[in-house]
Order: C-alpha cells, then sequence, then structure tokens
C-alpha cells in the first residue's frame, strides 16, 4: 500500500512539476503573421458561417489523462521539460505508453459532454483523434496504438471518436477533428536509432526517404479514415506547426491532402496550424488574444485551466474571465475556442460543468451582441467593448466590470451614438440615455448585479 500511495504521489507532483514548466510556453505556437484567403469558394462560405459561431469548444482527451499530467510533452526530450526524475528517460517513455493497457474509459458520456457544451451557449467543436503521442481514440487500421485495440477494446463504444462526432452532431453543433502531424510513437518519426528526438523527426529524411515515405503516407491513411468514415466533418484541425517543408524537409505533402480531405468533406475548412498559405484557412492565437482587430478569420484558442486536458488540482478561470474574453475575441473580430479535459473516466468535471452553465446563463441574456456579430472600427473604449448586428441596424456595447470597481450608476462613451436609445439585452428595459455631441450616457438601473452587461443600441 505505501509504494502505491508513493507511486500516485509522485505521479502527482509530477504533474504539478510539468504544469509548472508549461508555463514558460515553450510550446505554444505563434501566430502566423499574414493570412491568404482560400480560392475554393464553397471553403470561403463556410468560413463565414464559422466566423459567426463566435464559441467553440475544443476537447483533448488521451493517455495524459489517465495520470492527470500534460498532454504528450512529457515524453519529449526538449531541455526545457520537467518530468519524473526516478526513471531513465526509456523507462519513463515504456511507463507512459503502456498506459493504453490502463485507459478504460468506462463512464464515457458523450452525450453528457455534448449537453454541458450546449447548455454553454458553444456552438461547434474540435476533438483531439491523435495527439503528439501517436495514441488514436478512433479505430485506426494503420497501427494498435489505438484506445479501440487496449484496455477499452471490450466495449461498444471503442471507436470514440464516432460516439463523440454523433453526440455533438445530434446537439446541432458544427464539428472538427483536431490531428496531430508529428507522431512521437512511429519508428518513422522517432527511429530509436538514433538517440536526441526533440519534437521534430530525429533522422534526415534525405537520408532516408523510404522511411519518411512510409510516414507520409501513414499520416495520409489516417486522415483519410477520419475524413471518409465518420460523417460529415466541418473543420481539419492540424496541429504540430514545426512539421513543414523548411523544417528539416518534413514534408508531408499537403496538397495530397487537402485534395483527399476535400473529395470526401467538399468545403470542409482546413486549419494548418502557423502554416501560412492556402492550408491555413483560419488563424489559431493560443493562449492570447491578438492585440487589434484582425480582418481575417481567428480564433484564440485558450484553457479553462491552466492545461488542455485533465489534471489533477487544477486552476480554473473564473466563467467571468471567459465571458470577458469572449467578448474582448468577439469584439476584434474573431472565434473563441475554450479548451477543457474529460477525466480519464469519460466525463467531465462538476467544476467545468458549473462553470459551463454560468457562461451559457449570460448567453441566453446577451448572446444577441456576440453570436452573428461584426466587428465594429471604434470597438473598445475604457470597460466596454462595441459590436455590430451584419445588417447594420443595431449596435451593442458590452461592459466588463473591473474586480476592483463598483458598478457605475451610468456609463459613458464616444462614437456609435445612439439615435433613439439603448435598451439592456438581458431584460428589454429601455434605458434613460442622453447624447452631447459625439458623447452619449446610458444611466443604469439600481444595484444591479456586478457582472457584464450588454446593452443594444438603436
Amino acid at each position: 500500500m505505501k509504494r502505491i500511495i508513493a507511486i500516485r504521489l509522485s505521479v502527482w507532483l509530477l504533474g504539478i512539476a510539468f504544469s509548472l514548466s508549461i508555463m514558460a510556453q515553450e510550446n505554444v505556437h505563434a501566430q502566423s503573421e499574414t493570412y491568404q484567403w482560400p480560392s475554393d469558394a464553397l471553403v470561403v462560405q463556410n468560413l463565414h458561417s464559422w466566423q459567426d459561431l463566435k464559441f467553440g469548444v475544443l476537447l483533448h482527451w488521451g493517455l495524459y489523462s489517465v495520470p492527470g499530467i500534460v498532454e504528450s510533452w512529457s515524453i519529449c526530450d526538449e531541455d526545457w521539460i520537467t518530468r519524473d526524475t526516478t526513471r531513465t528517460y526509456q523507462q519513463y517513455m515504456g511507463w507512459y505508453f503502456s498506459l493504453a493497457d490502463e485507459f478504460n474509459p468506462t463512464q464515457f458520456a458523450p452525450a453528457q459532454w455534448a449537453d454541458v457544451c450546449s447548455e454553454a451557449g458553444m456552438r461547434y467543436m474540435i476533438f483531439t483523434t491523435k495527439h503528439h503521442d501517436g495514441f488514436c481514440m478512433f479505430d485506426s487500421n494503420e497501427t494498435d496504438f489505438t484506445i479501440a485495440r487496449h484496455a477499452f477494446r471490450n466495449d461498444d463504444r471503442r471507436d470514440v471518436l464516432k460516439h463523440v462526432l454523433d453526440a455533438y452532431r445530434n446537439r446541432n453543433f458544427v464539428v472538427g477533428t483536431y490531428f496531430s502531424k508529428p507522431d512521437w510513437h512511429s519508428q518513422d518519426y522517432w527511429w530509436d536509432v538514433y538517440g536526441k528526438k526533440g519534437r521534430n523527426v530525429n533522422y534526415s529524411t534525405k537520408q532516408h526517404p523510404d522511411r519518411w515515405n512510409r510516414f507520409k503516407q501513414f499520416t495520409y491513411c489516417q486522415l483519410d479514415e477520419i475524413l471518409s468514415r465518420y460523417g460529415k466533418v466541418d473543420i481539419l484541425w492540424l496541429d504540430g506547426g514545426w512539421v513543414w517543408p523548411d523544417n528539416r524537409g518534413q514534408d508531408i505533402d499537403m496538397p495530397r491532402i487537402a485534395q483527399m480531405a476535400r473529395s470526401h468533406q467538399p468545403g470542409i475548412i482546413i486549419v494548418d496550424r502557423t502554416i501560412h498559405g492556402p492550408y491555413e484557412n483560419y488563424q489559431t492565437p493560443e493562449r492570447t488574444i491578438p492585440e487589434t482587430q484582425l480582418d481575417y478569420p481567428w480564433e484564440s484558442c485558450i484553457p479553462l485551466s491552466d492545461d488542455w486536458g485533465y489534471v489533477r488540482n487544477p486552476r480554473w478561470k473564473s466563467a467571468g474571465k471567459v465571458i470577458a474574453t469572449l467578448v474582448e475575441v468577439v469584439a476584434k473580430g474573431g472565434n473563441l475556442v475554450l479548451g477543457i479535459g474529460p477525466t480519464p473516466e469519460g466525463t467531465i468535471q462538476p467544476e467545468v460543468v458549473e462553470r459551463l452553465k454560468e457562461i451559457g446563463r449570460w448567453l441566453r441574456l446577451n448572446g444577441k451582441a456576440i453570436y452573428g456579430t461584426c466587428p465594429t472600427n471604434h470597438y473598445h473604449e475604457g470597460n466596454l467593448w462595441f459590436t455590430a448586428s451584419k445588417d447594420g441596424k443595431s449596435r451593442y456595447a458590452i461592459y466588463l466590470p473591473k474586480e476592483e470597481e463598483p458598478m457605475p450608476l451610468s456609463i459613458t462613451w464616444s462614437n456609435n451614438i445612439p439615435r433613439k436609445g439603448a435598451r439592456l439585452l438581458a431584460t428589454g428595459i429601455k434605458m434613460t440615455t442622453t447624447v452631447k455631441g459625439n458623447r452619449a450616457t446610458v444611466f443604469l438601473p439600481k444595484n444591479m448585479k456586478k457582472e457584464a452587461f450588454a446593452l443594444e443600441i438603436f
């Protein structure tokens, strides 16, 4: 018993240490500096529809969920990584990959996930089919390293991807599949002939073209499985931006992949993260919000805790913090995808449910200022963020209270001046409004709850 407790304590301490090391953000991809609109008219149409959704969820679930540590990165041997020092690197790799024989999510409840996300006001989802560690959350014919061939193999739900996508489609979500271009389990990417691995392919693709071509075909075939077997997929979200031709010759032939993807899924949005060009259909600033408005499609991807997947003893963001982030992102012309990680048993934690319900309550009252809106030229002033309806008939002012300040009795701003007045979206009650020159003042009801609220300016 003492040995079991010691092992669990070691894993818990490892999780804390690695969560702290991740804060250095060595694994956070830099945002592309330029954008290229796709030439396919259907893709452009789908992008515009996606931009109206505003709020989505990014689900990380895999081997890393079992001990509750940061996804995949603990098996990378870059200098910034912190891991259990009681094991050699090879021993640690063996332990990590053996988690496949423990990952048995008998409480797997994708309908609960979809219900919770729907109640939160989310409109689209992205599910991690395979992270960098190579463990597949679908029944791949290309490898045995999949949830369908290990501890969960005798469960009727073992082809996890099918059940997740079905559950979200049943809730009318736009659905996307995350896929890691690097695969650290594959001997055609990390070849044990060589020691140092890093995050990149650890051999010369020029010296061993046959091995690299096998990896390219493996990647192509797995993506073909995902996009041909599981019904309509709206977004292909490719991670691992270091895999591209100009970095160690890591050319996985994106034109061929894109052609295959759109033969199965016409108009699919492809997000080859941080790789500027025709296959990065929207940009994905990670854990951050751009400083100013951007006039092309983008999505801030930000986790609800400090980590993307399930970890023990997380530090949660408050519902108010997420709402404030969403408001700023939308006012700047983007979407927000919020990262959450189901438990190793297969459920969404109560702390997550509580926060998502609170966010959903706010959006049901104020969502008209968020969904389907477009940016305004004057989009930020003090505690206020502004959006507009597409038809130009309404503009919205969203007030975000600061923790150290009391709720005001009135708010004043310039530009976006009311023609007739303003009303609280949550209640529909028209507010007393005065306009002097280029300044508008709205007088608020007394004893308003200290939380964000939206005004419709008309």
